[in-house]
């Protein structure tokens, strides 16, 4: 597959860096992009520090392959996905390979993900440590190696990254989705967000999908809702969950859906239910549930936005623990890359978090 834009333009990958990945240290961003990531009184001294502190946490509990430790045997530190995200978290902050205070941590992170990636069948996985589905796994990890693209002097990234593109493609359902394993046969909709955001951050990065693929995936995601404009699990039915509706609004913005009744109507959904999940106590899934609703109130801006992040904020400072880590029931490494990211969203550099 030939990497190029959706008007099929090749382009080089110099000027790929500079059109389609833009990910850029503050120093060397463009003015107007400076003035984005400016003074903004969401962002407190406070949140910068956490960050800072949680970061260092994650660093400090790398191992020599990239991979990660927590000190509780779960072996999740290895699973593709939670490297993945703490790249994403380093990345978001402005690091890059080799370069920025954790240049060399995201180093070791991109080789690792980059060595998990089976060249006869693009699937990226570290299978003795796969948890809950290896197509999570695989979607985090192609969102990563997406936006990490351009930033690395590996020559392989555009292969690997082309490979895992066509293995999300090939594995997409009838029903317009994806489920557990690379097999087009079942779906839900919490793996199928997971792989429109990868193919989104594809697609920025130059890498070809088919629109095809994308129509089909954003029509499973309209049909995963339900009449209280939250959303279910499956097809089949179920109860509507603050943390898929969240996604879907996410996947469906990546989509290039930003106005509609389903996203008014999701949005709707979230407020109304955001004071039972805004408990890290009372929810196993809230890191998971607010990486996507950060994502998804920062596309809407405005008063919504700025209360939903303050909640957020004050939520997660409060809840860093001495070592500048956060912990959740799966994960201390997991836990703390989600928190980074979140509490990073008003000046992350993630190409994916533009809006």
């Amino acid at each position: 597959m030939t990497t190029h834009l959706a008007r099929n333009e090749t382009i080089s990958r110099r000027d790929l860096i500079g059109r389609s990945i833009g990910l850029l240290t503050a120093a060397t961003l463009p003015a107007a992009a400076v003035a984005q990531t400016g003074d903004d009184p969401l962002y407190t001294p406070a949140v910068s520090i956490a960050i800072d502190r949680g970061l260092s946490s994650l660093v400090a509990r790398q191992t020599a392959d990239g991979s990660f430790g927590d000190g509780r045997g779960t072996g999740l530190g290895r699973n593709v996905a939670v490297v993945s995200l703490a790249g994403l978290a380093m990345l978001s902050r402005g690091s890059l390979p080799d370069r920025g205070p954790h240049g060399a941590a995201l180093d070791r992170c991109v080789d690792y993900i980059a060595n998990a990636c089976e060249d006869e069948t693009g699937f990226i996985i570290r299978r003795e440590s796969v948890s809950r589905g290896a197509m999570y796994g695989h979607g985090f990890a192609t969102l990563f190696l997406a936006e990490i693209y351009g930033t690395s002097d590996r020559k392989d990234l555009q292969r690997k990254l082309n490979n895992a593109v066509d293995l999300i493609v090939r594995s997409q359902n009838s029903e317009g989705g994806w489920r557990y394993e690379p097999e087009p046969r079942d779906a839900d909709l919490s793996v199928t967000i997971c792989q429109m955001m990868a193919l989104r951050a594809a697609r920025n990065a130059g890498t070809f999908v088919p629109g095809e693929t994308i129509e089909r995936a954003v029509d499973y995601v309209r049909r995963c809702q339900n009449p209280d404009g939250g959303f279910m699990y499956q097809l089949t039915g179920g109860e509507s969950r603050f943390p898929l509706t969240a996604g879907a609004i996410v996947a469906l913005q990546n989509a290039g859906r930003y106005r509609g009744k389903e996203l008014d109507d999701g949005y709707d959904f979230l407020s109304n239910r955001a004071g039972h999940n805004f408990s890290p106590q009372r929810n196993n899934y809230f890191f998971y549930a607010h990486y996507y609703s950060v994502q998804a109130l920062w596309q809407r801006g405005g008063s919504e936005w700025k209360a939903w992040y303050e909640q957020l904020r004050d939520i997660l400072l409060s809840a860093q623990l001495n070592d500048g880590s956060w912990l959740d029931y799966t994960d201390r490494t997991y836990a703390t890359a989600m928190a980074c990211i979140i509490l990073n969203t008003p000046r992350s550099l993630l190409p994916i978090f533009q809006r």
